[in-house]
């Protein structure tokens, strides 16, 4: 038997000393309940919950490697593509924290895309869900904005004529547009000012923008729960739930272990290739194409033709994309069912498979043009 007063229960009391310390100042336990109350609808597309989740995971997993990387980086023409080169040979892992980051980039976006369709397809944006589908769309834009932005900062061959061409785009816009290509690109070209300004946005900017989304996303799944479709409101019946801690959490964590586990094997089997040092004075090389998130507009206004009705083409396409992501924004105040009993329209259904398909054809035939045909 014991007293009670052995090196363990001294140390449990400590523990639950500072607990209550920490609870006091904090209110740590008035967080439990919360989470113990919430609880998540379970049905035939309760899938389709966990994206989101994986998406914050790896949004926080590009700032945790990122900052990994800033410690050896250099933002500048001299030594930005010398110091992400030192950084794979010579810093253990380096290479690998660095196509983790790479692959992970690329990963968050999809999930991001996939989230913002699911979403859409089970009208999960109906009232009061509006401020949260718009902060998410916000958040799609800031992640693409991300992806551009940090697809310079290695200053390699392919990253630069790309980001020229890129950033050109914009210059089609009458009156603003040249101004708006010129802040962006610190000067009439690409230089080492694009660089630095691009590096700003990279890790400043964007990020201290996507925080702010995040966090009021969050804070607004919180507030109104998960949608259930209108198809399963539709069935109705008795709806089964399960509770957000532990149950819903500990399905959260295996899917983001399975992707960091895939992260890790693309980054070990095809790690993120270097290439050649960028030179301003080399002719561009064949085939320069964007990332495959941008590869759907780049390949329309590859289609364009010069003019439209008197109007150049590139800016017809340019202006269209610009409706479309205004549109995309106000969805929940366009999909309103018309009388307080109406039910769902299918106009937006359809009108989502379409871009669906539009987005999957486009990229397509993006990486299987060939420009000398």
């Amino acid at each position: 038997m014991t007293d009670g007063t052995g090196p363990g229960s001294r140390a449990r009391g400590a523990i639950g000393r500072f607990a209550s310390w920490l609870d006091d100042r904090i209110g740590l336990s008035a967080i439990m309940p919360v989470l113990r109350k919430k609880e998540v609808p379970v049905h035939r597309h309760s899938f389709w919950y966990y994206i989101g989740g994986m998406a914050l995971f790896l949004f926080l997993l590009q700032i945790a490697t990122g900052i990994l990387l800033l410690f050896y980086y250099r933002p500048s023409a001299e030594g930005a593509y010398e110091s992400i080169q030192f950084l794979m040979a010579e810093v253990e892992f380096g290479w690998l924290i660095r196509s983790i980051h790479s692959w992970g980039a690329n990963l968050m976006i999809f999930m991001a895309f996939v989230h913002m369709f699911s979403v859409m397809l089970l009208k999960a944006y109906r009232a009061p869900r509006e401020i949260t589908w718009i902060t998410g769309v916000g958040l799609l834009f800031v992640s693409m904005g991300l992806g551009f932005t940090g697809y310079l900062l290695p200053w390699n061959e392919l990253s630069f004529f790309a980001t020229r061409v890129g950033t050109e785009i914009p210059g089609v816009v009458p009156v603003v547009g040249p101004f708006i290509r010129d802040v962006l690109r610190g000067g009439e070209d690409v230089s080492g000012a694009t660089l630095t300004r691009f590096y700003a946005l990279h890790v400043s900017v964007l990020p201290a923008l996507a925080f702010m989304l995040v966090a009021l996303h969050v804070l607004l799944v919180q507030r109104h729960g998960m949608s259930v479709p209108p198809s399963i409101e539709a069935e109705g019946g008795p709806r089964r739930s399960m509770k957000f801690f532990p149950q819903f959490l500990l399905r959260d964590l295996v899917g983001w272990l399975a992707a960091l586990a895939m992260l890790a094997a693309a980054a070990a089997f095809f790690p993120a290739h270097l290439g050649e040092k960028a030179d301003p004075f080399a002719p561009a090389p064949a085939g320069i194409q964007p990332e495959w998130y941008f590869m759907f507009m780049f390949q329309t206004l590859r289609y364009l033709p010069a003019e439209i009705m008197g109007i150049e083409g590139e800016l017809v396409g340019v202006g269209a994309f610009g409706v479309v992501g205004i549109v995309l924004l106000f969805v929940p105040f366009l999909d309103k069912p018309k009388g307080p009993d109406a039910k769902p329209g299918k106009l937006w259904t359809w009108l989502t498979f379409g871009a669906l398909a539009y987005i999957l054809l486009f990229s397509y035939l993006g990486y299987t043009f060939d420009p000398n045909a």
